[in-house]
């Protein structure tokens, strides 16, 4: 196989390393150089600056890491090559063109995989299984927390520059810390109504929200609040539901997944393997890609699930605008 790798941040580095342990060599980039990674460790790997020219080496598939509001400049064209995607999330910074995107695939053979990683965590995997048994019961009420100091994410770098706090590039905390809008949805279905508040602007010095505060409504009738932030030290990350038989507890931080079961009114504790690290998520989200290239497997995130995503953070940030709830669909 044929990988185009299109973007080397962080993230695109990441891809490129697993790509790598995973045997894969055939690798291509297409690089605009506005990241501050150096091509040291891409000595003997073409090197394109031209997205036309990195198409002309006709790859398999393209691997879509550049910031969020120029992934379906790459997208884009690469479907129209009949190139399998991987695409970064969230899908994009709004709906615009999502739906011409979705026209080329399902006019051709090329498959999506959008990237939130956290549908292959093991602790989230057994939510989800917990509550398509109804371990917990009815469920009534969900809460998602996630919050980061922005400036230690990259500390190499400004981050004040990175596309997470760049209005034009795609940043802004909805968008950049959106996996939990995903993992909800995953697990408990659709959003019916929400209700957003945003905050923290400026206290970073940033031109995009800070913080953001969610109130959610299921179909299922599930309520569900969603917490993100950029502002947060030491970093949490957790989620919280609860129903009519328990409650479930997961800590992203300390790795730690809980059940409490009312029968036997006492805490299971849940623990993470010892081997597993952050880049687990990755190397097995690449490993199904292979898969789904290869033609062995579906996706497992599917573009109609990163649209979706994004049709949420739209309906988020229209609520804030407007402050009132929001119907998603």
């Amino acid at each position: 196989m044929k990988f185009l790798i299109a973007g080397f941040g962080s993230i695109g580095r990441r891809h490129f390393r697993n790509l790598v342990k995973l045997g894969q060599r055939d690798i291509i980039f297409y690089r605009t150089h506005q990241s501050t990674i150096p091509d040291e460790e891409l000595k003997g790997y073409p090197i394109e600056s031209d997205l036309k020219a990195a198409l002309s080496h006709h790859p398999d598939a393209v691997i879509v890491t550049n910031p969020t509001a120029s992934h379906l400049d790459v997208a884009i064209p690469a479907a129209e090559m009949g190139c399998h995607l991987l695409i970064e999330k969230p899908l994009s910074h709004s709906l615009e063109r999502v739906d011409k995107l979705e026209r080329i695939i399902r006019r051709g053979s090329a498959q999506v995989l959008v990237g939130f990683q956290f549908r292959y965590h093991p602790g989230l995997l057994q939510i989800r299984d917990w509550i398509q048994q109804a371990v917990i019961g009815d469920v009534y009420f969900v809460r998602a927390h996630w919050g980061e100091y922005l400036p230690d994410w990259h500390p190499w770098e400004d981050y004040r520059e990175g596309y997470s706090a760049k209005k034009d590039l795609g940043g802004g905390v909805l968008l950049t810390l959106c996996h939990p809008i995903d993992y909800l949805r995953w697990i408990f279905g659709e959003m019916d109504t929400v209700s957003v508040v945003l905050g923290g602007q400026n206290v970073l010095g940033l031109e995009v929200e800070e913080l953001a505060e969610a109130s959610i409504r299921f179909q299922s009738g599930i309520l569900g609040e969603l917490h993100v932030n950029y502002l947060q030290r030491p970093p949490a990350h957790f989620l919280e539901i609860f129903g009519s038989a328990g409650t479930i507890s997961w800590n992203y931080i300390s790795g730690m997944l809980k059940l409490y079961r009312v029968e036997n009114q006492a805490w299971e504790t849940y623990p993470l393997p010892l081997t597993f690290s952050r880049n687990d998520l990755f190397l097995t989200e690449m490993r199904h890609f292979i898969q789904i290239v290869s033609g062995n497997q579906p996706p497992g995130c599917s573009l109609e699930d990163g649209i979706e995503v994004q049709k949420i953070i739209t309906a988020f940030y229209k609520s804030a605008k407007v402050g009132k709830k929001i119907s998603v669909s």
